[in-house]
Parts: C-alpha cells; structure tokens; sequence
C-alpha cells in the first residue's frame, strides 16, 4: 500500500516541476527556430517562427499555411491563414525539457516540443 503512495508522491513532485514559459521567454526561444511537434515519439508537425510573430506551420506530411501568434494570459495564441482559431497552447518547461499543452478541449498528453534550425519545406509562394 506505501508504494503506489510513494510513487503518487513523486509523480506529483515532478509535474510541478514545469512552469508555463512567459510571453517574453517564448518569444526568445522560438524567434528563428522552427519547433518540431511529437506525440508518442513521432513527428505530429513543424512550425518556422519569424520575425515580428509570424509563422510557417505544416502537420507532418501536410501543405504549410502562414499565421502568426499572439499572448493570451498565460498561453501563446495562432491564427493561420484558411483555418478557423485560435489555437491556444502552454509551453511548460521542465529544465531543458519544452511541453506544450493545449488549452481548452481536452489534449491526451502534452506534446514534446524540440528546436531545430531546419527550415520547413514548402511551396515557394508559402513562407519565403
């Protein structure tokens, strides 16, 4: 009986660990770098973030679309370019870790987010 109680403990202990990157940290992070976006392991989608907020998103395999973020409270808002949103999410560090967590309906998990200096590849009238 003590050990699911301990091991309770220590699950709780580390989900506190995370703490929701502010406007300012997020900004600094992404400007420049396209974050690759994994669920259960494997590449889910791709996004460029450029200057002055705007973005080149593509779901892996899919076409890439242009949009732009924006704070709201504490989560980072987009808006892409023929699709309905916003499309709200907190990025959740955990040392040199990066979750994000989709806010409003519920999300399975959180998505590990990475950084690459990779562009995306896309059409040319998209991004360039």
């Amino acid at each position: 009986m003590l050990r699911p109680l301990v091991c309770l403990l220590c699950l709780s202990g580390a989900a506190g660990a995370e703490t929701p990157m502010t406007t300012a940290e997020f900004e600094s992070w992404s400007t420049g770098k396209t974050l690759d976006y994994f669920v259960d392991g494997a590449l889910w989608g791709s996004e460029m973030h450029l200057a002055g907020r705007a973005t080149v998103d593509a779901d892996a395999g899919g076409e890439c679309r242009s949009g732009r973020w924006y704070p709201q409270g504490d989560a980072i808002c987009f808006v892409y370019e023929f699709s309905p949103g916003p499309y709200c999410w907190r990025f959740l560090k955990d040392g040199d870790q990066v979750t994000a967590e989709f806010v409003g309906e519920a999300f399975a998990d959180h998505i590990a987010v990475t950084l690459s200096d990779a562009p995306i590849a896309c059409t040319p009238e998209v991004g360039v």
